[in-house]
């Protein structure tokens, strides 16, 4: 096999899922269009994936997040569009990892209903998960404490 050498070295690629009733793909790909800097986007069934500097794709992902906090996730790609190693278009049919995207989509109206419920939604944005007042019930020493105890 012949040595790898990277088609879009130097860039990150990360997936937009939209799972939304107000929000298609083809919305989120045209909002992306009007500010991407030469970020590759891609529409794709679920959303997106947006290939390019780092900075850039994060002011994209920024920006379209606050279209819909709710119903709008975000995910690295572990490999660039059209690696030889991972596209389908050289593996023949779905790739690997699409079938978990498939089956996220399906749990993430879940993940949005928990969101829009979170008290202080209505003020826009989504909040930070509440921080428990005291100390933790079970640190991690304790834990070491018991992994030892066990072993013995």
């Amino acid at each position: 096999m012949s040595e790898y050498k990277p088609r879009y070295a130097g860039t990150v690629t990360k997936y937009v899922f939209v799972e939304s009733p107000g929000m298609t793909p083809s919305d989120l790909a045209i909002r992306a269009y009007e500010i991407s800097q030469g970020v590759m986007i891609k529409e794709t069934c679920f959303g997106l994936q947006l290939t390019g500097n780092e900075e850039e794709v994060n002011v994209i992902i920024r920006f379209l997040r606050e279209l819909d906090p709710a119903h709008i996730f975000v995910k690295d790609r572990g490999f660039p569009p059209g690696d030889r190693r991972r596209c389908r278009a050289n593996l023949g049919g779905a790739r690997p990892g699409y079938f978990g995207h498939e089956f996220e989509i399906s749990l993430i109206r879940f993940v949005s209903k928990g969101i829009e419920e979170l008290p202080g939604r209505d003020a826009g944005k989504v909040p930070r998960p509440p921080v428990p007042a005291g100390p933790a019930k079970l640190d991690a020493r304790k834990i070491q404490e018991i992994i030892e105890t066990e072993e013995t």
